[in-house]
């Protein structure tokens, strides 16, 4: 491999040639080989996207001119573009300010500026982190991160998935089941009415994702080191704010308390807990889905599945309810970013949180699962389900809690002795209220309507 030799404040350092990162980043690929995960494209997406904006608010403040300006505007739109994948090496397992990722940006935006520009000899520190500090600009970078994701990953897949409830809604409206509370038999209700239940937690989940993410859209960019906003002019955070806000068509915001926005991570926390309501959600319905599917001949089996793959090595026809324990395997995922987010949150020290690198981390992967997971669960699973309305009448039929619409006729203790009779003799519900003289048989087909209990 050949090298090149650049040199930071500690001295020289051997870069492969190959690549245009500098010093600080090889340095940090040596002293921090730790594990396999790295810096989400995410969020180096959007360090392209802020310094960009950072390079563009320098220049209409006059503090950069406008050829090194222009150059680092055109090596971020580079970035973004996606020409340059392997330029971003580094760990999650970094400084906890995500100071060398931060590093890692400017050194290549600086070479790659400096290479489309001959002549022009752009500094990573000085042109391109240019009224700037890692510590603001990796909280910057996550929030805008987490912004996008959730745009790019969630919403979609969420809204694909309530359309596709909302169709089966319609469609069962005529068939009525038997429900189910503490795992056992309950009163009757609408096939629609579950699904209903279903959707209803979705709409829910997005509504409440919107007012959490809202808080990201805070921006710690302008507080430089500790919030004072030293070496950064007047103005500058508003209008990069701006300018960040018409490259992504989201809006960003300055944070008006920058001391707040360098220390405390309580937006990632507030979204993270979102994220983890919506696994909370996608677990219940996964469940009853599976649940229902049961079978097919000895478990519940009122409703069908698609069979996408077979499901035993050894047991010939098996087929399971693979998309929804991969749904399932998420929300576990999801939940335990969750815990990790909101440990990392509480230990902002003084003017820094240091755990930002795995809080990004745990908040793109967060969003990306459940984004394709939903993608996958709607698309080969809830799209295909359909109902076995002749199973669903047969456990309708068999349920002792068709008794509960007799409590205002025979009194509770009595319909409650109707239904222990039946159990016990292995009778139906009615055979046991006309042996114990609590009705006639035309009073009991004259109450005892499921569809009018629903």
């Amino acid at each position: 491999m050949e090298y090149r030799i650049e040199h930071d404040t500690m001295g020289e350092v051997k870069v492969p040639a190959d690549h245009f990162w500098g010093a600080q980043t090889q340095r940090s690929l040596e002293n921090f080989a730790i594990g396999t995960e790295t810096i989400p494209e995410e969020v180096i997406r959007a360090f392209a996207v802020l310094k960009s904006a950072c390079a563009a608010s320098n220049m209409e403040l006059g503090r950069l001119d406008r050829e090194t300006g222009e150059a680092v505007t055109e090596a971020c739109a580079a970035i973004l573009e996606g020409c340059y994948p392997h330029e971003f090496p580094l760990k999650v397992w970094q400084t906890g300010s995500g100071t060398q990722s931060n590093m890692n940006v400017n050194e290549v935006i600086a070479h790659i500026a400096a290479r489309n520009h001959l002549g022009l000899k752009i500094h990573p520190n000085d042109h391109v982190n240019m009224s700037q500090s890692s510590n603001d600009t990796f909280p910057t970078a996550m929030n805008v991160a987490a912004v996008l994701a959730i745009r790019e990953y969630i919403y979609p897949s969420l809204d694909r998935l309530t359309d596709t409830l909302r169709r089966l809604e319609q469609e069962n409206t005529d068939i009525i089941k038997i429900g189910r509370t503490h795992l056992q038999d309950a009163v009757p209700l609408r096939f629609s009415q579950e699904i209903s239940g279903w959707r209803a937690m979705l709409e829910e989940n997005r509504r409440m994702l919107e007012q959490a993410a809202d808080h990201l859209r805070d921006l710690a960019i302008g507080g430089t080191a500790v919030g004072t906003g030293l070496n950064c002019p007047a103005g500058f955070d508003r209008l990069c704010a701006e300018k960040i806000s018409a490259l992504t068509g989201e809006r960003f915001r300055a944070s008006s308390n920058k001391f707040h926005a360098l220390t405390s991570k309580d937006a990632y926390v507030f979204t993270s807990g979102a994220l983890k309501a919506l696994a909370a959600n996608l677990m219940k319905i996964a469940n009853d889905v599976r649940w229902l599917a049961s079978g097919p001949r000895c478990g519940i089996g009122e409703i069908s599945i698609p069979e996408n793959e077979p499901g035993s090595s050894i047991m010939p026809g098996k087929v399971n309810p693979t998309q929804c324990e991969a749904i399932t395997m998420i929300a576990v995922q999801v939940m335990g970013n969750d815990a990790a987010i909101g440990f990392g949150a509480s230990q902002g020290n003084f003017q820094l949180n240091v755990f930002m690198p795995v809080l990004a981390y745990n908040m793109i992967q967060s969003v990306r699962l459940l984004g394709d997971g939903m993608a996958s669960f709607e698309k080969n699973c809830i799209r295909g389900l359909k109902a076995n309305p002749d199973r669903m009448a047969e456990n309708l039929g068999r349920s002792l809690m068709l008794v509960t619409c007799l409590s205002p006729e025979i009194g509770y203790e009595n319909a409650a002795a109707a239904a222990h009779k039946a159990f016990a003799e292995n009778t139906t519900l009615k055979e046991a209220v006309l042996a114990m003289g609590f009705m006639t048989g035309e009073e009991y087909d004259a109450k005892v309507k499921p569809e009018y209990m629903v």
